[in-house]
């Protein structure tokens, strides 16, 4: 129950800090929208990004890992009823965490090396805007290193690559949602922006599906963990999302703990034992180290928080 607790703790943290930029458009969205319009995206929403993204798609993913278990077999694992499917499942495993931890990786090193940011840690401040380009060579890179290291286990190889694949489909999705964005903000259709958010909320989620399995491949409490943190983030939208935004240096700490979760995917999916507790102990380190900071330039600096 312990262990439990603790990855569950880390899963809504990491849910939390994962989803804000996806919260600072919704609210955006939601502002030009009806009363109805954003009464059905707050609670229909809020259903399919719970139990559709964060409750089927994982299950889906790991049912594809493990296609010798029956669905019912692999709940039931779960639930610790079936010894021999949570065995197949453990055996498996490797295939889906270094495809996800190729996915976190590469959404790190996009963050250090293409995205604006405040710098806070030491590679934020060694990697500048002018070696964005690099981005790609260290994608390439990560995925020929990876695929040798696993060469004599093909399907890890596949996971590796899929991983890649799945990153630069969503890299393009995000890229042209960008350009859509304005353009539907202005629209007075609140079925197309509905559409929109639904469809960009599913976009951003697959980062927090691939995520939870560095702490858990337990789909139950991936689904507690992940569907507390969407509610938390559907009230942020509502209540002040721009206030959490205000803090300079969150997405630094929730970033670098994406790029240590990919390292501990990757590290587990070669053998190497990682203690259950430490995705969740680096996540609360990371963010809590820049939340702390970024509220006492805050405090220091309150005309920027009116």
């Amino acid at each position: 129950m312990l262990n439990a607790l603790i990855i569950i703790l880390g899963l809504v943290l990491f849910e939390i800090v994962n989803s804000v930029d996806n919260a600072i458009v919704n609210a955006h969205m939601l502002k030009g929208m009806s009363p109805r319009a954003r009464r059905w995206f707050l609670i229909w929403g809020i259903f399919i990004a719970v139990f559709i993204i964060r409750g089927v798609l994982p299950f889906l993913i790991l049912y594809l890992t493990v296609p010798n278990v029956s669905a019912a077999e692999l709940f039931e694992s779960f639930l610790g009823k079936n010894d021999l499917a949570k065995k197949a499942l453990e055996e498996s495993s490797y295939i889906l965490l270094i495809g996800g931890g190729m996915f976190l990786f590469l959404l790190y090193f996009h963050w250090l090396f293409l995205e604006k940011k405040e710098t806070y840690f030491v590679p934020e401040k060694l990697v500048k805007e002018r070696y964005g380009i690099w981005f790609f060579a260290v994608a390439a890179i990560s995925l020929v290193v990876f695929m040798w290291l696993a060469k004599e286990k093909p399907l890890a190889m596949l996971g590796a690559a899929t991983g890649n694949a799945v990153f630069f489909i969503l890299y393009g999705f995000r890229q042209m949602a960008e350009r859509k964005e304005h353009e539907i903000e202005q629209s007075k259709s609140d079925l197309a922006k509905l559409l929109f958010l639904e469809v960009l909320d599913a976009s951003f989620s697959i980062d927090g599906v691939f995520g939870a399995f560095a702490f858990t491949i337990n789909i139950i409490l991936i689904l507690i963990g992940n569907g507390i943190g969407a509610f938390v983030v559907r009230q942020l939208t509502v209540y002040g999302i721009e206030k959490v935004a205000l803090y300079k240096w969150l997405k630094n700490g929730a970033m670098t703990s994406i790029g240590f979760l990919g390292l501990f995917m990757i590290l587990k999916s070669f053998g190497i034992p990682i203690p259950e507790y430490l995705p969740t102990l680096i996540t609360f380190f990371f963010v809590g180290l820049t939340f702390v900071s970024s509220h006492r330039f805050l405090k220091n600096n309150p005309n920027l928080s009116r």
